[in-house]
């Protein structure tokens, strides 16, 4: 059997674009999607180069399992040695945010203070810790600004949990997080192909949290309501350098992290904490065509030296 480069992932939309580049490269892949599926652990896996795409909000469009089951494939591939780019301990990181930060802050990059919680009594009383500070929701397996939600005080969130409006989360860990505010209501995603920097893009939030660069969830450009001009909701950053890339990149090399987004958010005394990690990274294609700079081309040509390198 030929060897290929194969891409699991769980989203047809979101791998199209890099299906088309790999086109375009001329090698041989196929795609897996592992919502369902079978695997023979008597049977080795097929030879190649296997790129993990899973996402932590598969269960928002009905693949419940499918981090699960990519779980059992990585495991699979890794004990046969095969290739594999974003590991099962990328996997890992991807769905709980609570192994995001603790993973973070071994690096010393600093995170906002944040309390897990499970069952509604707790949440109240992790909200008691923050007292009148503002302090936001969010679901430990998330994706898409799940369960975001600002709170002033422990009585706005008993409101919220004890009505009808609270989201239960999907593994049933909510997290309550310092509110960190941006006196210009941005964020900066930096992105990483190969565990190397590639660009960083700014992120107008001014519309609220749902911050997927990739065409689905596009909503136009945003408006800032404090002046007249449309405000780009994306925007890559030229030359950007900042100290905190190398600490990033020790970080994903560490955790066998080769495809990722990194978000982080400065305070109004440029204090910066990193809340974020998606190693099912999207790209914004207006914000590229602008740069001239273009991720899934970029991680194709990634994924085709390493099949050249070992198959060719």
């Amino acid at each position: 059997m030929t060897a290929k480069i194969y891409v699991i992932h769980e989203n047809e939309e979101w791998t199209e674009p890099l299906r088309k580049e790999l086109e375009a490269l001329g090698h041989p892949f196929e795609t897996w999607h592992l919502d369902q599926g079978m695997i023979d652990l008597t049977k080795e896996p097929p030879q190649g180069i296997f790129y993990n795409r899973m996402s932590a909000s598969s269960h928002t469009r009905e693949h419940r399992y499918a981090p699960e089951f990519t779980g059992a494939v990585l495991d699979w591939l890794e004990a046969h040695g095969r290739i594999v780019l974003n590991t099962s301990r990328a996997l890992k990181l991807e769905v709980s945010k609570v192994a995001q930060y603790t993973a973070l802050e071994s690096f010393e990059i600093e995170t906002p203070k944040t309390m897990a919680a499970v069952g509604k009594k707790h949440i109240i009383d992790a909200a008691e810790a923050f007292g009148d500070a503002p302090f936001i929701t969010k679901h430990n397996r998330a994706g898409k600004g799940l369960g975001v939600q600002l709170f002033e005080n422990t009585d706005a969130l008993k409101k919220y949990v004890e009505g009808l409006d609270f989201e239960e989360p999907i593994d049933g860990i909510t997290l309550l997080q310092q509110y960190i505010q941006s006196p210009d209501s941005t964020i900066t995603r930096c992105e990483f192909i190969g565990g190397r920097f590639f660009y960083a893009v700014e992120v107008d939030t001014s519309e609220g949290f749902e911050l997927c660069p990739a065409d689905a969830c596009q909503i136009g450009d945003a408006f800032c309501p404090t002046t007249a001009e449309p405000k780009e909701k994306f925007k890559i950053i030229e030359n950007f350098n900042d100290p905190i890339i190398h600490k990033y990149e020790a970080f994903l090399l560490a955790n066998d992290i080769h495809f990722a987004g990194i978000e982080f958010i400065r305070d109004a005394s440029g204090n910066l904490f990193t809340y974020d990690v998606n190693t099912n990274t999207n790209y914004n294609p207006d914000a590229e065509r602008k740069a001239g700079k273009f991720g899934m081309k970029e991680i194709a040509k990634v994924l085709g030296e390493l099949y050249v390198e070992h198959y060719s």
